[in-house]
């Protein structure tokens, strides 16, 4: 939860009378804090106090405002600076303006009720941005390493030092594993152990977005670039600027721009669709998919040089079947956190449903394994959790069990299995399995899965 502190403001004018007005109507809000100072002193003696807002006489009896203005804003560059005075001149004004000052006020009858709407906006902005810096450090907890990725399987705690490793640089990650194993909160968990963690993490699922978009949505695109092009638009290179950029399903981008997106990362600018002016930008690059790439690039469905570009920091994720009790430790936190958001009483796993648990090969991996103990947890009638709340059928799992199939042809068994039973309707054989249409239609194209 975000915890409201209170509005804390300076008030630095020399006139009593005006000062205790000025204070006075501001303090009407029971959430502001105001101090009151008649000197540039003693203003500057408590600026450790860190005031979210001040406002400033620009005639002072030992400092004129832009001496003033300068030190603060020097000292403090997030605050903001109201300048208060009896001047109309309106090169003082600009001067104060350039200078950082948020805005400039002449003394008159209108000054209390326009002071009032200035404090309300600047104390709207600085609430959200605190809120973001609260909910970011929350996030950042939640995606440290150990947080993260859960897991005892000496593979994870391999997982987890390399993410620490990368958290370390700016070096690109290519993390690569079966649908559902992790891989995004892999990319999170580097982003918020990193320098970029108070930064934008922008994730883009590069298989969700139709061909004719792509460019559009990583580029961005000027107003009129093209039909429906009613406004400018940023891409998600600029949206990420400063912070890091994830793409996902990185092998299901189209020849033609992956050429220009290696140029782009190449110079580091992007040119929007529709325009001519190059717009630099500062990005952490990370991407991920479940195929090999370089067996992409043997086939000729990757470009070389830009799978050499994306390599960097190469992290593979196990599939949940290799992961050994790792199954039940993350099924019990999974069922923990569920019975906590949703106000039920604990609920436990009993023998039989830990043996349904390890037996299954989850083909939907760690996001399969969570989407069935949640609605394990919802069927069980009591505390514990039987194996027959599992939503798992033993006749799509035991597909391939003692014959000679490779991994591979048995998950392709499975969801072809579903795919008749839910006769070829691709969304509803998605949900059931718990893993991403994408998935389901790239099969199809790949004539792994037949369709009627």
């Amino acid at each position: 939860m975000v915890s409201v502190l209170p509005f804390k403001i300076f008030v630095v004018e020399d006139n009593e009378w005006y000062g205790e007005l000025l204070a006075h109507r501001l303090g009407q809000n029971p959430n502001h804090s105001v101090h009151r100072f008649t000197t540039a002193k003693a203003c500057l003696e408590q600026l450790g106090e860190q005031p979210d807002f001040i406002t400033l006489d620009y005639s002072l009896p030992d400092a004129k405002g832009e001496q003033l203005l300068s030190q603060i804003r020097e000292r403090l560059p997030g605050t903001e600076v109201l300048v208060i005075s009896g001047q109309e001149d309106v090169s003082t004004a600009v001067s104060m303006l350039r200078q950082g000052a948020y805005d400039y006020l002449v003394k008159d009858d209108n000054t209390l009720d326009r002071l009032w709407n200035i404090v309300g906006k600047v104390e709207q902005q600085a609430r959200l941005r605190r809120e973001n810096t609260q909910l970011r450090q929350q996030v950042g907890a939640r995606y440290g390493a150990a947080q993260a990725l859960l897991g005892e399987h000496t593979t994870m705690q391999q997982v987890r030092t390399l993410i620490t490793k990368a958290a370390r640089t700016t070096i690109t990650v290519s993390v690569n594993g079966e649908t559902g194993t992790g891989k995004e909160v892999v990319a999170k968990a580097i982003h918020f152990q990193s320098e970029r963690a108070a930064q934008p993490f922008v994730a883009v699922n590069m298989a969700a977005i139709p061909r004719e978009l792509v460019e559009s949505e990583l580029f961005g695109h000027e107003k009129g670039a093209f039909t429906g092009a009613v406004a400018r638009r940023v891409g998600r290179l600029e949206e990420a600027n400063g912070g890091t950029l994830f793409l996902d399903e990185i092998a299901d981008l189209d020849l033609g721009l992956q050429a220009k997106l290696l140029r782009v990362l190449q110079e580091r600018e992007v040119t929007r669709v529709g325009g001519n002016q190059a717009v630099a930008f500062d990005v952490r690059l990370m991407v991920a998919t479940h195929r090999d790439l370089l067996d992409e690039v043997q086939t000729g469905r990757f470009r070389e040089d830009l799978y050499y570009r994306l390599l960097g920091l190469p992290i593979t994720l196990p599939p949940l079947r290799q992961r050994g009790d790792d199954t039940l430790l993350l099924a019990e936190v999974f069922v923990r956190d569920f019975c906590r958001l949703n106000n039920l009483p604990p609920r436990y796993l009993s023998e039989s449903a830990r043996e349904r648990l390890l037996d299954h090969p989850f083909p939907g991996n760690v996001r399969e394994l969570k989407a069935v103990v949640e609605l394990a947890t919802v069927l069980a009638d009591g505390e514990q959790i039987l194996g027959d709340d599992l939503p798992l059928r033993a006749g799509r799992i035991l597909v391939g069990v003692g014959s000679v199939l490779s991994l591979r042809e048995q998950t392709t068994a499975i969801v072809q299995q579903c795919l008749d039973e839910m006769d070829g309707d691709v969304l509803a054989a998605a949900a059931r399995l718990r893993i991403g249409k994408s998935t389901i239609y790239r099969m199809i194209q790949q004539q792994e899965l037949r369709v009627g």
